[in-house]
């Protein structure tokens, strides 16, 4: 028997409409409360770039992040003793060694650096030592030995020996007004200087706190390997680690460590053509195109591999930074470096095939080396008539390219802030830290916080200190000049920090900073050099002074004894260093000359007089205005101005594309900034480093990569930490690097890469005796 379907009256139509209707409403309501759950966990009125929505995990009591849950623990014992006495005595011990031995080094190459890893790892046996040996006694009210050290304790040693442990930035002002400009003014001077552009920063950290330490969507993923190491070292348990077997935590890192230790006595000394494994060049060696585009040194780095990790996280590691922002360096590299500047160089753009195509030095219009002792005064002055005699100034394309992408990340910075981040901005000024919805912004919450008035006390010293060190030495850099620095250095804090916080790659001042004051105030090196100090420096203190705030914050350590700590050691390492540079001046003999005998040749303080003289005396007036070689590259800032407003419109009208949602300008501009002195190969294999771990592992194999991670990434710097510390003192530093000279050190493997046009920086044009290239007249 047939059926016969039923039409649906109007009124059962209609029934039937509302009902899905309302289910589709429903539905719709769901999902719009749990993205709001979202939004209120992280605390970020932006479309975060860095929330896993399939990983977020306990939005109550945890991280809504899995970077942070994977390395910071959620739980807090308010009762933990940190600031200590035996903290303080291992702080200002390690303050003391670590810039006292960097600043020493400094001045000679080849150089090493002492990071904060490897006080963080010998301090720990230091601690432990303490709480085993010395009495449990008082002096007065403090224990000598409160029991057993405790990993806030380990955490404020870290930050007193690693807030002052590279070299001040002002100390190469003093060295060059001695080596350059036979300056040399008392140590009252230097050391308010000094203070001066460390600390002003800081006070700005009070607002930038606010704005950048409490919102837990300022991840900060370079505190994520400390944490994760602090944690691994004190076997610290907690959720975030996940339930996931193998072993453990502690012992992977033993065994991690030891092998990147071992390991780099390859690249760094047995074998150093696996750290610049350019096996292209090596095949034509004197193919001067093959070179250009496959070799390390002077090349583009289309070789792609490198087996040294001290090569791969030259500009961070790859491990802690999000794969996204990775991508956004890796394009930025992949259509500025590997697209545009072969276009431009085989183009004889800039007269550029005259120069190598990837070249830290200025040059000359016989491809010389710039030699700017020729168009200077007696009194450090522009000679304006031995200029035009000599020459224009040239860069190579990837120097030059590298103005223009920082002049573009400078505009884009400001505007991406702008468009993205100003209800973020706006939400967290009116946002006390108990209102926080972090989980580890409600444990700090009942601790002390710092005071305004601290941050006030540091600024009107500082600010002090400042002022003395301009006006009553004859400095040439007017009070107001002083005051505009600070303007655009603390008008950069938040807008950078932001994006530091979230995508681990910071946007840098110094290039805008020098250009403002070039063609403000042209032909005043030291007031160039003071400016650049003060616009630049103060923002990049602010941001280390927020950054160890966020440590804290992950770690539970009370915000005034992270106050203090930094304060104090800062004085101290800075102290320390104009010490320790003084003495030297006063005994080494040669210092800073090419030839002095034991490698003291102060190679940052000639590139940092250079550029006093390049951007102070020659002035950008002379290279960027128009009619000049480089006016070109202005065009860089309305480029950046106008790549996000573009962006942020497209992202309306395509809310679900991809692309669109990660891409990011000024990460994708300033991503390179390391270019020059950083080249390809620690650009290519970075990127393809971060992607494996950071997308394809943590996508594929969550768990390992939550447990294991930032444990690694952690245990092959501090390897690499240690055995460069190791290799330095035991085979380079003794007789002046001639242990193996004629064996180890020329054998094939180290010398195979230094045989290559690459290597060489052999140029597509050659010009014969008495020839020159460029303009006719400049």
């Amino acid at each position: 028997m047939a059926t016969l379907d039923r039409v649906p009256t109007r009124e059962s139509a209609k029934k039937t409409s509302l009902d899905d209707k309302f289910a589709d409403d429903s539905e719709k309501h769901q999902v719009h409360l749990a993205e709001v759950d979202i939004a209120e966990a992280t605390g970020a009125a932006f479309d975060d770039p860095n929330l896993d929505k399939d990983h977020l995990g306990n939005l109550e009591d945890d991280s809504p992040y899995p970077e942070v849950r994977a390395a910071v623990s959620n739980t807090d014992d308010p009762d933990m003793p940190s600031n200590t006495l035996r903290a303080w005595v291992l702080g200002i011990i390690w303050a003391i060694i670590v810039p006292g031995l960097n600043q020493f080094f400094f001045f000679r190459y080849p150089s090493v650096f002492i990071t904060g890893l490897v006080a963080q790892l010998l301090s720990f046996p230091m601690g432990r030592a303490w709480a085993a040996i010395m009495p449990r006694v008082r002096i007065g009210s403090v224990e000598v030995n409160p029991g057993p050290f405790t990993v806030k304790e380990h955490v404020l040693v870290v930050v007193m020996a690693s807030v002052g442990a590279g070299s001040a930035y002002a100390t190469d002002i003093v060295a060059v007004q001695r080596v350059f400009y036979n300056q040399q003014w008392n140590f009252g001077y230097q050391w308010m200087i000094v203070m001066s552009t460390q600390l002003i920063g800081f006070s700005i950290g009070g607002v930038a706190r606010r704005f950048l330490v409490d919102p837990p969507s300022m991840i900060w993923p370079a505190s994520l390997v400390n944490t994760a190491l602090f944690n691994t070292l004190h076997q610290t348990q907690y959720a975030g680690i996940g339930d996931r077997g193998g072993i453990s935590r502690e012992r992977f890192f033993l065994y991690a460590f030891l092998g990147s230790c071992v390991w780099y006595f390859f690249p760094g000394y047995i074998f150093q053509a696996l750290g610049y494994f350019s096996w292209v060049c090596w095949i034509a060696p004197d193919n001067v195109p093959v070179n250009q585009m496959f070799g390390y040194f002077h090349g583009m780095g289309m070789s792609l591999i490198t087996f040294d990790w001290s090569q791969i996280a030259y500009i961070g590691s790859p491990l802690a930074t999000p794969w996204w922002a990775e991508m956004n360096v890796g394009a930025g590299f992949l259509f500025f470096f590997w697209f545009l500047t072969p276009i431009l160089h085989y183009t004889n753009t800039w007269y550029a095939e005259y120069m190598p195509i990837s070249s830290r030095t200025s040059y000359d219009n016989t491809g010389g080396k710039y030699n700017v002792s020729r168009i200077l005064n007696d009194d450090a002055t522009l000679n304006m008539a031995a200029y035009k005699a000599y020459s224009p100034l040239f860069l190579s394309t990837t120097f030059a390219l590298s103005y223009g992408l920082s002049f573009a990340s400078i505009t884009s910075t400001l505007v991406h802030a702008f468009l993205y981040f100003r209800k973020q901005i706006w939400l967290q000024a009116r946002r006390s830290l108990h209102e926080q919805p972090d989980i580890h912004a409600r444990l700090m919450s009942r601790y002390p916080q710092v005071p305004e008035w601290w941050y006030v006390t540091i600024f009107l010293t500082m600010f002090a200190f400042g002022l003395a060190s301009i006006l009553a030495w004859p400095s040439q850099f007017p009070w107001y000049a002083f005051i505009v620095s600070l303007i655009i250095s603390f008008f950069y804090v938040i807008p950078i920090g932001m994006i530091q916080a979230i995508t681990n790659q910071q946007v840098g001042l110094n290039v805008i900073t020098e250009l403002i004051i070039g063609y403000w105030m042209p032909g005043r090196p030291i007031a160039m050099m003071m400016f650049k100090t003060w616009g630049y420096i103060t923002m990049a203190q602010a941001l280390t002074f927020t950054s160890d705030f966020k440590l804290g914050h992950y770690m539970k350590v009370p915000p005034r004894a992270m106050f203090f700590a930094q304060v104090v050691c800062t004085i101290i390492a800075g102290t320390v260093q104009l010490g320790v540079q003084a003495w030297m001046f006063t005994n080494i003999e040669g210092m800073c000359e090419d030839d002095q005998k034991n490698g003291f040749i102060c190679p940052s303080t000639q590139v940092f007089g250079t550029a006093s003289i390049i951007w102070g005396v020659i002035g950008p007036g002379l290279q960027f205005s128009h009619g000049q070689i480089y006016y070109g590259l202005v065009f860089f800032f309305l480029a950046g101005a106008l790549a996000p407003v573009i962006t942020y419109y497209l992202t309306k009208l395509f809310p679900n594309s991809p692309v669109l949602r990660y891409l990011n300008w000024p990460v994708l501009f300033s991503g390179t900034g390391y270019i020059p002195p950083a080249s390809a190969v620690n650009y290519v294999p970075w990127t393809i480093v971060g992607f494996i771990f950071q997308y394809v592992i943590r996508r594929r194999h969550f768990a390992w990569w939550a447990k294991y991670n930032y444990v690694l990434s952690a245990a092959l710097d501090a390897g690499v930490a240690v055995s460069v510390i190791i290799i330095f003192f035991c085979l380079q530093f003794p007789k002046n690097n001639e242990i193996g000279i004629d064996t180890i050190q020329v054998w094939w493997g180290n010398s195979v890469f230094l045989n290559t046009a690459d290597y060489l920086g052999t140029r597509m044009r050659t010009l014969a005796e008495g020839e020159t290239f460029g303009p006719a007249t400049w």
